[in-house]
């Protein structure tokens, strides 16, 4: 069988090297899994929520060994410290909810009936987890699955294969079993196999739309729950009444970092037409204090992007909009790191439509179109004009108006003044080619979990 590679950023080397699971190997994981669920469900929720967050603490006592490992497998520049803070922050939400989430809602508690609405686990869940955010991402699922009774399975992205190892490893050391928090090393194959065998309960995938479709297929007609995060496409809307510079910092910021392979990164930003020119003065000058590089060293700001064939991706969406006619104001020789590979200087283009590629397909790297609007209905028009909705970035100080807006806008999220963030207090969700489902906030735990009805008549 052949092993999987993950070709470090870096310098092309081969990070690591992992033999995946045969057929008959991972359908044995899974039994162990199911096995071990029952007794993991039967203890207290607060033992299992005190696992857990036992776990994410192993996981930050792992920071000086993670955040290396992260510059190496994906490019992250050590500078920003790995995942730490948003990694607890939501696993400690869901653990704060979960009593209240999981509650039984009793209907009637009479001398005649009882009826009660119960939530139960689903039993097996199965993470597939993408390399851009392995932990942030994974966290969303593998946490509140956890707490809620799940036995989970991880099969993390070819690029991430050590993220997948060290989650293990948290999970295990703050007491999780080893058979109810399993990482396995899993090709698509038989992946697709596990799924069409329903062997899982629930899955949910983040990665591409072509990947979710994939999902889709091996799951028809086996009733398996699903939920898929895909591709996105996210618009920043700034307008007349926006403060300038604060929109320029956040949806720069939102558009660039982590080299722009980010799941709600900012991908096209409309300008009203009176603050369009300084902002993409300001823009410019934003991108040009970035320092492209190795992201080993502290100083660089931003680091190659993950593969070298995702930021070719990017260069023929560049390449096709200045065909076209859009104008790139980014010289890719200021940026000397930029080997024509996996380090790719940042753009912005302006003169974009709508015809071009660059302002209609994922790019998940580091450029952005930024075109003038009239008003509202022009802005509202043109952030609608897109196969994705994931989150919509409304720059104003009318807060009213963002509501108006954000409820003519089709997409899961709407954020006002501040952009590329998951609260997970709030749903995430996308809707069209984004994909289905609910992470996080009460809602998550509806996913993860099954209801059961008791009517219990007395007399």
């Amino acid at each position: 069988m052949s092993t999987i590679k993950l070709i470090s950023p870096v310098d092309g080397s081969v990070h690591a090297e992992r033999t995946p699971l045969t057929l008959d190997a991972a359908e044995a994981a899974v039994a162990k899994a199911r096995s071990a669920q029952t007794a993991w469900a039967a203890r207290p929720l607060d033992d299992r929520i005190a696992r857990v967050m036992a776990g994410i603490d192993a996981l930050e006592a792992m920071r000086d060994e993670i955040v290396p490992e992260l510059a190496w497998q994906m490019g992250r520049p050590v500078r920003y410290g790995g995942e730490f803070g948003g990694v607890r922050e939501r696993a400690s939400y869901m653990a704060a909810i979960a009593a209240e989430a999981l509650a039984d809602d009793v209907i009637e508690d009479s001398a005649t009936a009882t009826r009660v609405l119960a939530r139960e686990p689903q039993g097996v869940v199965f993470v597939i987890a993408p390399w851009n955010y392995p932990f942030l991402t994974a966290i969303n699922t593998i946490a509140p699955a956890l707490m809620a009774g799940n036995a989970v399975m991880l099969k993390h992205a070819s690029q991430t294969l050590l993220a997948g190892e060290r989650l293990a490893q948290a999970m295990h050391a703050g007491g999780v079993p080893a058979e109810v928090f399993q990482n396995v090393v899993l090709d698509h194959a038989t992946t697709e196999a596990l799924i069409g065998a329903r062997a899982f309960d629930f899955a949910n995938f983040t990665g591409s739309v072509g990947g979710g479709r994939a999902i889709e297929r091996a799951a028809a007609g086996t009733f398996t729950g699903v939920g898929l995060e895909l591709g996105g496409k996210d618009p920043g809307y700034v307008r007349a009444d926006a403060d300038l510079d604060t929109a320029v910092d956040g949806l720069m910021d939102g558009a660039m970092f982590n080299s722009g392979q980010c799941c709600c990164g900012i991908e096209r930003i409309y300008v009203h037409e009176s603050l369009y020119d300084a902002f993409v003065e300001k823009a410019v000058a934003w991108v040009m204090a970035q320092v492209l590089g190795d992201p080993l060293n502290p100083d660089t700001t931003m680091g190659p992007m993950a593969h070298a064939r995702f930021a070719a991706t990017v260069r023929a969406q560049i390449a096709e909009a200045v065909e076209m006619g859009a104008t790139p104001l980014i010289d890719p020789a200021l940026f000397p790191a930029d080997d024509g590979g996996a380090y790719l200087a940042p753009q912005v283009l302006v003169g974009v439509t709508h015809n071009m590629a660059v302002m209609r397909e994922e790019s998940f790297g580091p450029v952005v179109g930024i075109m003038k609007v009239r008003d509202d209905d022009e802005a509202i028009a043109l952030m609608n004009d897109s196969d994705y909705g994931l989150t919509a970035s409304i720059w104003t100080a009318d807060a009213g108006a963002a509501r108006a807006i954000g409820s003519q806008i089709q997409t899961g999220t709407i954020l006002m003044n501040r952009c590329d963030y998951l609260d997970p207090a709030l749903c995430w969700s996308g809707c069209k080619d984004t994909g289905r489902g609910a992470a996080l906030s009460k809602l998550g735990y509806l996913a993860l979990t099954r209801s059961k009805s008791y009517h219990l008549k007395k007399a």
